[in-house]
């Protein structure tokens, strides 16, 4: 072999060279994503033409907004005064002079700290059940934040929201002592009967006796004073949280063997599913009361949550449905084989994949129910767009349309969109521990 070295090999290693501009960062990005193609280089341009007309008349709207005034007519006396050629500007005055009125409705003014405290204890509750890596401590929030909210929003007596609480007690023991000693169909039977029996019965007069020895109570506000997004999130959330666990006993229902209980499960989520939920609103306000003892008043607002309760149930209830139909039949043979009655196999196998696989169309739901709490305007309740008509009304603001529902929409979707991203969270978490 010849030891002259090869002149078209080379004998050391290139130093490592940073990739083209066109294949990182933001130039990829745009030329993968935006200019991909001919027919995607000519929609971009369409829209990027799109988005720059309606910015450039939307834009200025908002950025030469009136902030300190008190009526419309003072408003376009400003824009008109301020000589620059603006002739549109948008009138925010009206959200400086009545924001309280759309975030509280007719709540009193000295009060506003007890609906904030409320919704605070609401999410101090709720924290731990979204994010188990908290302190189990918080659990005893979680099970006292309904009833405490309760009495912050409405008020009176506290005795009340306690022996409501004591009713979850009474199912809790009936449930008990009736499952070891009669069957496990009579405790299901007692955990529903007693309580309600209870509740009717005897919650009532023991809250009674209770506030005349001990009264311990604060300023009592009626349902007719909420109103605004406050009573939006009233509604929706106490749906939300009434309405998931209704909707999985449902779902369990309608897949039950059992011939009458499953009858049940499907009329009643057919017959939900295949009305308005207009129609039930109308149904919580004009139909209820007739099936009350007579001399009975109950509170529309409190009707309303029911009813939607209901209605969501309805709905969460086929979404878990699906959810437990996706998941192989090996599951629940799995579980059988290893000795599961039929609940424990529910609750530690076969419910949390049905649930984690019914998580998007939970929250779809959940966001659509939250929105259509704008309905209780048609029954007389004074939510966010209610609160827009009445405000509409008067002699300074008659006339004024986009500053009100823009402000509505911004609520709304704050609210929505962090509905949404939780759901991605809780996807994306939920597929990091099981992989």
């Amino acid at each position: 072999m010849s030891d002259t070295p090869v002149t078209y090999v080379r004998t050391q290693m290139l130093d490592q060279q940073a990739p083209p501009t066109s294949e990182v960062g933001p130039v990829r990005w745009v030329r993968e994503n935006l200019f991909s193609s001919p027919m995607n280089a000519i929609l971009t341009i369409l829209s990027l033409y799109v988005v720059y007309i309606v910015l450039s008349h939307v834009g200025p709207w908002i950025v030469n907004g009136i902030w300190n005034a008190n009526s419309l007519t003072e408003c376009r006396e400003i824009i008109a005064t301020t000589g620059d050629g603006h002739h549109s500007a948008a009138c925010f005055g009206v959200i400086s002079a009545r924001w309280h009125q759309l975030v509280f409705g007719y709540y009193p003014s000295e009060l506003y700290w007890r609906p904030v405290l409320a919704l605070v204890v609401f999410l101090v509750g709720i924290a731990p059940v979204m994010f188990p890596s908290l302190p189990r401590k918080l659990y005893f929030v979680t099970a006292a934040a309904p009833f405490l909210c309760f009495w912050l929003l409405w008020g009176g007596s506290i005795w009340l929201p306690i022996s409501i609480a004591l009713g979850f007690g009474v199912g809790i023991v009936a449930n008990k002592v009736l499952a070891e000693h009669v069957s496990a169909l009579a405790a299901i039977v007692g955990v529903i009967v007693l309580p309600l029996i209870y509740w009717i019965l005897l919650a009532g007069p023991l809250a009674g006796g209770l506030a005349s020895v001990i009264p311990l109570e604060i300023e009592f506000v009626p349902s007719r004073s909420f109103g605004g997004f406050m009573l939006s999130i009233v509604i929706g959330l106490s749906a939300i949280v009434m309405s998931l666990p209704l909707g999985i006993l449902l779902a369990l229902a309608r897949r039950s063997d059992l011939f009458i209980i499953k009858t049940c499960a499907v009329v009643f989520i057919e017959v939900i599913r295949g009305v308005p939920l207009i129609v039930w609103l109308f149904t919580a306000q004009l139909l209820l009361n007739y099936f009350l003892p007579p001399g009975s008043s109950f509170d529309l607002t409190l009707r309303v949550i029911i009813m939607v309760t209901l209605f969501a149930a309805a709905y969460i209830a086929e979404v878990i449905r699906g959810g437990l139909a996706a998941l192989p039949k090996g599951q629940y043979e799995g579980a059988d084989s290893l000795g599961l009655n039929y609940w424990q196999s529910m609750q530690l196998i076969v419910l949390p994949q049905a649930l984690k696989i019914s998580i998007p169309g939970i929250v779809n739901t959940f966001i659509g129910l939250f929105k259509d709490t704008t309905l209780v305007v048609f029954i007389g309740l004074f939510d966010p767009i209610g609160i827009s008509n009445a405000i509409r009304a008067t002699t300074e603001w008659n006339g004024i349309y986009w500053e009100l529902f823009l402000f509505i929409g911004i609520m709304f979707f704050i609210s929505c969109f962090s509905m949404g991203r939780y759901s991605l969270y809780l996807e994306k978490k939920l597929q990091r521990e099981h992989r």
